[in-house]
């Protein structure tokens, strides 16, 4: 993946980070991150077609040629499991809708990836991300996360397309 620009996807329904990192040969270059703070109270479809609104626009001004999301995971409560999983739904078709290719890696592989450890802290997730980035601050936890998928996409992702193209020269 030498040129790519990936827009990374931390779904959340109060609180869902976003942040946006390109690659330029062997160069990793943050663009941009941020957290949309959806209305807790507003009832959920509210605030499902606020998220779409922003994560279009992000997806406008930041013009992504990818996307990753963290996967599901098993929580205790189904009900915020469902919750969610509608989050992640709107990140999906606004991502589809803008035609790009969007990934999912599960947090334990996301916290490795960057951090090296599955069962890394949120604060270390941050701190790395700092570092790998060069920013001046660490980021607020769920922009943090989102970045550490678009980094962990970039890392994994041109693994994925060699053994692609391996599959399909045989």
């Amino acid at each position: 993946m030498p040129n790519a620009t990936v827009l990374g996807l931390d779904p959340g329904t109060r609180r869902f980070g976003w942040g946006v990192v390109s690659q330029q040969g062997t160069r990793l270059l943050h663009r941009a991150h941020g957290v949309i703070r959806l209305d807790e109270h507003q009832v959920l479809a509210m605030r499902l077609v606020q998220l779409e609104r922003e994560l279009a626009e992000i997806l406008r001004l930041h013009v992504p040629t990818e996307a990753s999301a963290e996967s599901l995971f098993f929580a205790k409560d189904p009900q915020a499991a469902s919750k969610l999983g509608h989050a992640r739904g709107v990140a999906l078709l606004v991502c589809a809708r803008a035609s790009l290719s969007i990934a999912e890696y599960p947090p334990a592989l996301v916290k490795r990836a960057v951090v090296g450890s599955g069962r890394a802290e949120k604060d270390q997730v941050a701190r790395m991300v700092r570092v790998l980035l060069g920013l001046a601050d660490e980021p607020v936890f769920d922009a943090a996360d989102a970045l550490a998928v678009a980094l962990t996409h970039l890392q994994h992702a041109p693994k994925r397309l060699a053994f692609a193209h391996a599959s399909l020269s045989r």
